[in-house]
């Protein structure tokens, strides 16, 4: 009998937001934290269609936003992946198998909801594993 180890994940999702930025490095370090690989995912709307000039160039932008947010000298294996859809439902689908979400909050909400929009209570009752929500965030970077 052959036993395969579950690799162990941290999902992050990432729109270039401060808050997002943020969740990525928090996801990072949850990552670094729990020896797990981290996914970093950025939803694009089913409605820009899919085609493979879009998805280099959303790859290309999402590697770019990956690259300024976190450390050269962080040892984590780390996957991009550009999702199709609405964004709750394919950030809770990345996240099956996934020991961790970690989301980035809309800073203002039309609604008046304190965690923006519509994304992050539906991530948070839909998702197969726990969340973390990032917030009140002001810039990117640390110190940009």
């Amino acid at each position: 009998m052959r036993i395969v180890a579950k690799k162990r994940t941290v999902v992050v999702g990432v729109d270039g937001s401060p808050n997002s930025m943020a969740a990525l490095r928090r996801g990072a370090a949850e990552a670094e934290r729990r020896e797990a690989r981290l996914d970093v995912v950025q939803v694009v709307p089913a409605s820009s269609g899919w085609t493979v000039l879009g998805n280099a160039r959303h790859w290309l932008h999402l590697r770019s936003l990956v690259s300024a947010a976190l450390p050269t000298a962080q040892h984590i294996t780390t996957r991009l992946r550009i999702a199709h859809g609405e964004p709750a439902a394919a950030l809770t689908k990345a996240a099956r198998g996934a020991e961790l979400l970690v989301v980035g909050a809309r800073e203002h909400s039309e609604q008046g909801r304190p965690l923006g929009g519509s994304t992050v209570p539906a991530v948070i009752s839909g998702s197969p594993c726990e969340v973390v929500v990032c917030a009140d965030q002001t810039s990117p970077a640390p110190g940009g």
